[in-house]
Order: structure tokens, then sequence, then C-alpha cells
């Protein structure tokens, strides 16, 4: 039973359906977390400093690839995708955090690194994927439950401002993602944001 972890650094090791997760540092949190060793990273070749905290936080889903209800399942899923990530030239997967089927949270580019998620809402944003195709079913309770405690955890570090708008990947652009079921769920979520937001707008009012 996973009872307290840090999640600012976290070093794992792992069986073949669980990550172990070693405390360290002064933050700690009741979820577990699969940090960049654990999962099998490769360094990072885009690390941008992320202004923080960020006014938003903007939900994604995979659609491809599906589910993972395994730890083994959902860490070759996230090497996949820096994998594909890389191809695109992006430097490293594209989201901060992903969220597993087995409601564990896997560290992408942590709280402090630019994300390549949603175009011009980028440096605006941190940016979570709930691995899976979310179109008409919703998400397991347990990787909904994770998502939450993940959004509350970057407020508590500062990372995450505590009036930010969560938002879907489609009320930045024109996509599909977070899929209806799943944009249906998040609404009802605190801090849900309604509508489209001009982030090109957003990112000229801003100072970097």
């Amino acid at each position: 039973m996973f009872l307290s972890f840090c999640i600012f650094i976290v070093f794992c090791a792992y069986t073949s359906s669980h990550p172990r997760l070693i405390e360290k540092d002064h933050l700690s949190v009741d979820f577990p977390v699969c940090s960049r060793d654990c999962w099998g990273a490769v360094p990072s070749k885009d690390t941008r400093p992320l202004n923080k905290p960020v006014p938003y936080v903007i939900i994604h889903h995979t659609a491809i690839p599906t589910v993972c209800n395994t730890t083994t399942q959902c860490m070759r899923d996230m090497r996949s995708m820096q994998k594909y990530h890389n191809s695109l030239g992006w430097g490293d997967i594209g989201y901060h955090f992903c969220v597993g089927g087995d409601g564990v949270a896997y560290e992408g580019r942590g709280w402090n690194v630019i994300g390549i998620h949603a175009g011009p809402a980028n440096k605006l944003s941190i940016g979570i994927c709930l691995i899976g195709d979310w179109r008409v079913e919703t998400p397991p309770a347990e990787q909904l439950a994770t998502t939450k405690k993940l959004l509350s955890t970057g407020v508590e570090m500062g990372a995450i401002s505590s009036d930010y708008k969560l938002i879907g990947h489609n009320q930045a652009m024109t996509t599909e993602c977070p899929g209806g079921a799943l944009l249906e769920e998040i609404s009802t979520w605190d801090n849900y944001h309604p509508g489209h937001v001009n982030f090109r707008e957003l990112n000229k009012q801003t100072k970097f």
C-alpha cells in the first residue's frame, strides 16, 4: 500500500507490477510516482526552464497508446511516447506528467521545464496526460484520483498557481483531445475553465 512518497525527486525500483518508490527530499505525497529513471527515460535534449507558477493546466489523452493497466505496460508506453516525440524533434516526451490506468503518476518533463503539448499554450501551462482513449469511456477512478492529487501537489509546490484554470487540450487547439468523456469529467472539477482560451493573445500580454 502506498502511503507517503516524495514527488520532487523520486527514485524507484520496480517489480513486474508495481513501482517501489523511495522517499527523498521534503515534500511527501499520498500517491505513487514513477520517476524518469523508473520508467527508463533517455536524457532530455530540451530543458528550457518554465516560469512558475503557471496559470493553466491542460489535460490530454493519448488515444494511442490505449489505457495501460499494469505498471510494466505503462512504463513501456512512456518509453514509446518519448521515442515518438523525439522523432518529431521535440527533444523529450512532450507532457509534464502522464497518469496510467494503474493509478501511478509517471514523470515526463516534470515541474520545471517547458513542455511541448499544446502549441502556443506551452509556456503558460503544465500538461498532464491520462494514458488511454477517452472519447467515449471515462478513465478508471484510480487514474482520475491520482490526477487530482497531482494537481493539488503542483499547487502546494508552487509550480501551479493557486487560482489556476483547468482546461482540455481542445480548448486551446483544434483537436479531439482529451476526448469527450474525459472533458465532461474534468468539467466537474475545481478550477475548470469553460470555453476557448486564446493563448496567442495571452503570450503577447505575458513577460517571459
